[in-house]
């Protein structure tokens, strides 16, 4: 039987098996049960979720500015009947008159339900890692939990911004090469879209990545996962775009097709980022780049041999 060892080094070479392994990992975590229980709370979370961001990031940026940018966003992966439908949605809960109490019995609603979503993705980033729950209830862990999945929040808003920003700066560039060099201003454009897109998403996966799991993961390893992903998921939104601009399956259900199509492009989304995540837990495994769970590490190693636990490696 060969003899168990932790590679030293990464190397191209290492990427096919790296994949591979990856995938049995990921179907092993039963990913689409996953997806489906994120999804399912990702569509009641998206009101609040959408509302905090507006106000946050609107607080600098401007509400009208924020609305229309997440619901161009939206129409370009949804499509434009569902980003009409959501930004009425968006509208109601931003208009409603209340009274001093309903509007704080409303604000902590809103915040309890859009860091549903975030909850929800801890819970299954803790399982792809291999993290136990202890199944005792402490208010103070729900607190701590709730409190970590609104910073997420916040970091988005806040990653928003930087994009906002940056996309307006790229604006006045491609001003200023479509009056240098008109034929290649749409390749440069689309280039510098594709590179700012690529570095907020990785960004975000890489914060996601860092701090939702319960363990300690090395930043070297959740760099590589989180762009490894980022290029999954960039590539996976196009192919889901088209997808849903051609077949467009919300059409069959009527008034829920908004809904339907949400949970399709969150479900989808998840199996992406969750395979990311099992790419980062087996690169972590196979470089040994966490030395904060070398024992799990070397567990692993001996199950996947067929080694005795107490056989060194």
């Amino acid at each position: 039987m060969a003899e168990a060892h932790i590679e030293k080094k990464f190397k191209l070479k290492h990427l096919p098996s790296l994949f591979a392994n990856a995938f049995k990992a990921w179907n092993d975590d039963d990913p689409w049960r996953l997806s489906a229980v994120v999804a399912y709370y990702a569509v009641l979370s998206l009101p609040g979720l959408i509302v905090i961001l507006i106000n946050v990031v609107g607080s600098i940026w401007g509400p009208e500015i924020v609305q229309g940018h997440l619901t161009d966003e939206i129409s370009t992966v949804l499509g434009q009947d569902a980003a009409d439908t959501i930004k009425v949605m968006i509208t109601e809960t931003l208009n409603t008159e209340k009274n001093i109490i309903s509007t704080l019995i409303g604000i902590a609603s809103i915040i309890f339900g859009a860091t549903g979503v975030f909850y929800q993705l801890q819970i299954s980033l803790n399982k792809i890692w291999k993290i136990e729950d202890s199944g005792k209830f402490s208010f103070k862990r729900l607190l701590t939990d709730r409190a970590r999945s609104f910073a997420f929040i916040l970091v988005i808003g806040f990653l928003l911004l930087i994009s906002f920003m940056v996309t307006a700066i790229l604006g006045a560039l491609n001003t200023y090469i479509k009056e240098m060099f008109p034929n290649i201003v749409l390749y440069v454009a689309y280039l510098l879209d594709l590179i700012l897109s690529v570095s907020v998403v990785t960004t975000l996966f890489a914060l996601m990545f860092k701090y939702m799991p319960d363990t300690q993961i090395r930043w070297k390893t959740v760099w590589i996962g989180a762009f490894i992903t980022a290029i999954l998921f960039t590539l996976g939104k196009y192919l889901l775009g088209l997808y849903f601009g051609t077949a467009n399956p919300g059409s069959t259900y009527g008034a829920a097709g908004t809904i339907v199509l949400i949970l399709l492009w969150v479900s989808y989304s998840c199996l992406i980022f969750f395979y990311g995540a099992a790419f980062t837990r087996v690169f972590s495994l196979r470089y040994g780049h966490d030395s904060h769970t070398l024992s799990e590490i070397l567990t692993d190693i001996r199950n996947e041999d067929g080694l005795p636990n107490n056989q060194s490696v």
